[in-house]
């Protein structure tokens, strides 16, 4: 293109995976490459990052690079919008030097940011180098160019190795892109990637390439249909799930925790559009997420059960008869649930998941409209359906939380499931009500809400830690009475926060009886 022409202008339909450097002979050698009758193309190429200090150009959803290839430069502003993480708008065009040239801003949706002050704050922030192979795969209904990049990340103080495989999608359809990838990862062992490379410079600049990911924001659009709201939604959930992935396999508690959080979200998000998702494709989605839940769900229970709990009586009698071999047999079940997590997340069967949950989202069997139904539900506004669940919900919650006290913990459990469905379809949609007034009894309702969760959360782990210690006492009876009397000692102090933690979960209902809701 040449110089000081307008950028081109395109809708970017990509898919990463990321895999081990070892993986690349194997990946090579993949009937679909070995197959293809067009010769790869190899290319070097150094991409610089550009933003403000303060990443005032992350914040806003967008980002800049120039890309030095051969004699060439090339300059992209890309906005990922709500398709994270596979679709994004892209600007394209060949400028002169090495700094942007935001002259060619104009029509991207770079463009209302460009002023005098951005134009000074504007820096170099980090750097990609790759070697680039682009295997051309076309046939008669698609075209997908494969691309295999290898290099590093550098931001000057810090650096990461960066191998990964883009599939983008030319011509064709996106199950077809979802098609490739499924070939591949059956050959080797690639697992799905929701992070850009942007995003994984900002992280190593920040020291945080293997941070626990919490829940970010759901940008829902009001005049979104409820097709569209829950592949939004979707979305966000996976990338949370996936995000986690790094955190846990290390070990963080925290990375468990916050999969275990993308995993609640997404599966309220198919309870809260169930008219919509009534497929087998879908049935299937749901155990597998039921799977990766319960292999996640020890390790959690465990860690909150030795900090919380054991710890406590740890400082206080420590030397008590039992306490220490207690101690040790709960560390180590702890542990040994961390490992079972970790081997679940770093197993095929969860890659395989990822990538069939992305499928699904993007393309599942639910995106087809249902031409046999008069209604069909996915054309609903989004607004009319997130208005019916939130209502729904609420009155279940409502009427169930007026008999907290004298509800056992069975019920109890099931009502905190309802409170945390409740609050997650809050945060969904969060951005349909946008009114002032609406605004403001959200952030009412969800603080309110929350605390309810609280308060019905603290009530279920001391019903979950005394299960776990009543167990190990009835296990410990005959073999070793010391150990049975520091698991009562646990189970005891658990019982006697109970009275505590159930008027804290009865003022929070009240509280929370009182909010007004914020979608009417």
């Amino acid at each position: 293109m040449p110089d000081g022409t307008m950028p081109m202008s395109k809708k970017e339909v990509e898919l990463k995976l990321e895999l081990a450097p070892a993986s690349l002979p194997a990946l090579k050698k993949v009937p679909l490459l070995r197959a293809l009758k067009v010769p790869s193309k190899r290319t070097s190429e150094i991409s610089v990052y550009f933003d403000t200090d303060k990443h005032k150009l992350r914040r806003k959803g967008l980002m800049l690079r120039v890309r030095r290839i051969g004699k060439r430069r090339v300059q992209t502003i890309k906005a990922a919008g709500n398709a994270v993480p596979f679709e994004r708008d892209e600007w394209e065009a060949e400028i002169a030097g090495e700094e942007p040239d935001l002259s060619l801003a104009c029509g991207t949706a770079l463009e209302p940011l460009v002023n005098a002050k951005l134009r000074r704050q504007l820096k170099p922030l980090f750097e990609t180098r790759v070697r680039r192979t682009v295997y051309p795969v076309a046939d008669d209904s698609r075209a997908i160019a494969l691309t295999i990049d290898r290099g590093t990340i550098d931001t000057g103080s810090r650096s990461a190795p960066l191998c990964e495989v883009e599939l983008e999608l030319e011509r064709g359809t996106i199950a077809e892109l979802f098609d490739v990838a499924r070939e591949l990862t059956r050959a080797v062992p690639a697992h799905l990637a929701v992070k850009s490379k942007s995003e994984r410079g900002y992280e190593l600049m920040d020291d945080k390439q293997d941070a626990p990911v919490k829940a970010g924001a759901v940008d829902l659009p009001a005049t979104a249909n409820t097709r569209e709201g829950f592949q939004i939604i979707g979305r966000a959930c996976l990338k949370q799930i996936v995000g986690n992935e790094p955190a846990l396999v290390k070990g963080d508690p925290e990375g468990v925790h916050q999969m275990r959080v993308g995993l609640r979200r997404l599966r309220a998000a198919i309870s809260l559009f169930s008219a919509l998702l009534r497929d087998a494709q879908t049935a299937s989605i749901k155990a597998e997420l039921k799977w990766l839940t319960g292999e996640l769900g020890p390790a959690r229970e465990l860690d909150v059960l030795v900090k919380r709990v054991l710890a406590s009586v740890q400082r206080q009698h420590a030397r008590w008869d039992g306490v220490p071999s207690l101690s040790r047999e709960l560390v180590e079940k702890r542990e040994a649930a961390l490992a079972r997590a970790q081997d679940a997340v770093k197993s095929a069967r969860f890659r395989t998941l990822a990538i069939e949950v992305a499928a699904w989202i993007e393309a599942g069997q639910w995106t087809k409209p249902q031409d046999e139904l008069a209604h069909d539900p996915g054309n609903l506004s989004i607004a009319v359906s997130a208005a019916e669940q939130l209502a729904r919900r609420w009155r279940k919650v409502r009427k169930k939380g007026k008999a907290l006290a004298q509800l056992d913990a069975r019920s109890r459990h099931k009502l905190r499931i309802q409170a945390k469905k409740l609050r997650y379809a809050g945060e969904f949609f969060a951005g349909v009500f946008t009114c002032k007034r609406a605004a403001k009894r959200r952030e009412q309702f969800l603080a309110a809400l929350e605390c309810l969760q609280d308060g019905l959360g603290d009530l279920n782990d001391i019903a979950v830690h005394e299960q776990r210690m009543a167990a190990i006492g009835i296990r410990r009876r005959r073999s070793n009475p010391k150990r049975t009397f520091a698991a009562g000692l646990l189970t005891g102090r658990e019982d006697a926060r109970m009275e505590l933690a159930m008027a804290a979960a009865t003022q929070a209902y009240g509280d929370f009886a009182k909010v007004k809701p914020f979608w009417s």
